[in-house]
C-alpha cells in the first residue's frame, strides 16, 4: 500500500478492541513517525505510552482536573493511550510554535502508521490535557505541553464509517498578485565595477 492510498484510507476508529501493539512494534512505528520535517533536528517532542492501571491513574486526574472525585472511564476506551507531548528545546532560529507543529506531525503520522498497521485509532484532547493534575500525572516536565492521547487498540469487525471525500481544490489557492513584475523587482541587475584602477607612478 502507498502512503497515498494510506492516507485515503485513513478512518478514526471510536471504538477499538482489548488488543493492542507491543512495546517492539510500538518502537518500530515511532522510528518512522520521527522522520517528520523538523527543523534544525531538535525532535521537542516525547511519547508516553499508558497500559494498565496507568489509565486508571489518568483517569483519576482527569477527575481531579474537572472538580469530580474518583476515576474517570475516559481512559479506558482502549488498552493503549500513547500520551502526545510537546517538548520545546532552546533556539535561537525555530520559534515555539514551529516546534510544536514538529509535535503534531509525529503524532499525526504515528496515527497514520498504525491504522496502516491494522490498529484502530483515534487522537483524543480535551480542555483538562493542560491541567496541572493531568501534566503531573504523566510526569511533564517545565515548559513542556500535552497535545493529547492518540487511543489505540484492535479494530472492530464492524466497517468504519466512510469520510466524505474534501473538494481539495477550494482548499488550495494563487499567491496574490501585486503591481508590476514581482521577479523583476527582486531581482535587480547586478551593477558594473566602475571604478579606474590607479595608475602606479614609475620610479625614475
Amino acid at each position: 500500500m502507498s502512503a497515498y492510498e494510506a492516507a485515503l484510507r485513513r478512518r478514526s476508529a471510536s471504538k477499538v478492541t482489548d488488543a493492542a501493539p507491543d512495546r517492539t512494534e510500538l518502537v518500530r512505528l515511532i522510528e518512522a513517525a520521527g522522520r517528520v520535517a523538523d527543523h534544525s533536528s531538535l525532535q521537542p517532542w516525547r511519547l508516553i505510552e499508558l497500559r494498565g492501571e496507568d489509565r486508571v491513574r489518568l483517569g483519576r486526574a482527569i477527575h481531579k482536573a474537572e472538580g469530580h472525585d474518583g476515576v474517570s472511564t475516559k481512559p479506558l476506551r482502549a488498552p493503549l493511550l500513547i500520551a502526545v507531548v510537546f517538548s520545546e528545546k532552546p533556539s535561537g532560529k525555530v520559534p515555539a510554535w514551529e516546534q510544536e507543529a514538529v509535535a503534531s506531525g509525529v503524532a499525526h503520522m504515528l496515527s497514520l502508521l498504525l491504522d496502516e498497521a491494522g490498529w484502530g485509532v483515534i487522537w483524543r484532547t480535551g480542555g483538562y490535557t493542560r491541567s496541572r493534575a493531568v501534566a503531573k500525572a504523566h510526569g511533564l516536565h517545565s515548559g513542556e505541553k500535552l497535545l493529547g492521547w492518540l487511543y489505540v487498540g484492535g479494530k472492530p469487525d464492524e466497517r468504519l464509517r466512510t469520510r466524505r471525500p474534501i473538494d481539495a481544490a477550494t482548499f488550495l489557492s494563487s499567491m496574490p498578485t501585486g503591481s508590476g513584475s514581482a521577479i523583476a523587482k527582486a531581482v535587480k541587475p547586478e551593477k558594473k565595477c566602475t571604478k579606474k584602477k590607479k595608475k602606479k607612478k614609475s620610479k625614475k
